[in-house]
């Protein structure tokens, strides 16, 4: 069975900037997660993109941020080709000596879990140059001058601090977050275990048991940090897994079902209808007039 997670390597490559070209690389992007966060800005063309169970419509101008972990899939919104920038970090690096950033990272972790809109349009982000800043990322990137790991980490820095204040202006109390901070890290590898095993019978009590929590201490751990309970979550994977064997298998419904974890293929009808609002042959239908 196809895996959803795909490797990063934060040791040796700790940013990632490339352009993405539909017309050159393989598409479209299946439901995958990383560790890394993942920003990316779309040039040409218009994008359907599926994070964490949200869907988005990204048009040239926009830029959406995926979170660490977060599930997230791209797709072709119409009928032609599409281009966007892409920025890979880990946010475990983005720290300096000042006050301020060392703290990016809890108020990243408050933003999602208060489930803070990801997608930013075009008219927000007139005032950060956003697309000199994504190319000035790669160009520094492949030349690999002196210097070039502390222009981007600054550059990575700076971009989302004016996207926080963005999210500020709608309302967020950064103050609040910043002190928060949580206990959560134990739980980390747990998304990674539910991936790899989402077509076996899972127990959330198992699961916490794994953490050495209490099953209502994970419980509430869980859902601050995902914004979603983890039975949610391994449904939610189940599908993700569902829906990339539907675009790219020709598999029925009762294989496909045994293999995503679900008891049967009226259990699959009925989850996907749920999280995706369409049945798996409505969305196969849909998708392949996208790639036709």
């Amino acid at each position: 069975m196809q895996y959803l997670f795909e490797y990063s390597d934060a040791l040796n490559s700790p940013y990632e900037a490339f352009l993405f070209d539909t017309e050159i690389v393989r598409f479209p992007v299946r439901p995958h997660w990383h560790y890394f966060m993942e920003i990316i800005y779309m040039r040409e063309g218009t994008g359907f993109i599926e994070c964490d169970g949200g869907s988005h419509i990204v048009e040239p101008g926009d830029l959406v941020l995926f979170h660490p972990e977060a599930v997230h899939a791209i797709y072709t919104a119409a009928d032609f080709p599409m281009k966007y920038e892409v920025l890979k970090f880990d946010v475990n690096r983005l720290y300096t000596e000042n006050s301020y950033a060392p703290k990016l990272k809890t108020i990243l972790g408050s933003a999602r879990s208060l489930k803070l809109p990801i997608c930013f349009k075009r008219e927000e982000l007139l005032h950060i140059s956003a697309s000199e800043l994504f190319e000035e990322c790669r160009w520094e990137l492949e030349n690999k001058n002196y210097g070039y790991d502390m222009i981007v980490h600054n550059k990575i820095c700076y971009l989302l601090v004016q996207l926080i204040r963005i999210w500020k202006e709608r309302g967020f109390d950064t103050d609040t977050a910043a002190a928060g901070g949580t206990d959560t890290d134990s739980i980390h590898a747990v998304t990674a275990y539910i991936d790899t095993h989402a077509g076996e019978a899972i127990k959330v009590e198992e699961l916490a048991d794994m953490c050495n929590m209490s099953y209502s201490y994970f419980a509430k751990n869980f859902k601050r940090y995902y914004g979603r309970s983890c039975k949610e979550y391994i449904e939610f994977i189940r599908i993700c897994k569902a829906e990339d064997l539907l675009l790219f298998t020709d598999f029925d419904l009762s294989y496909i079902s045994q293999e995503t974890g679900f008891s049967d293929s009226s259990h699959l009808i009925k989850i996907f209808r749920k999280w995706k609002g369409i049945t798996p042959k409505q969305f196969k239908m849909r998708h392949a007039k996208m790639r036709a």
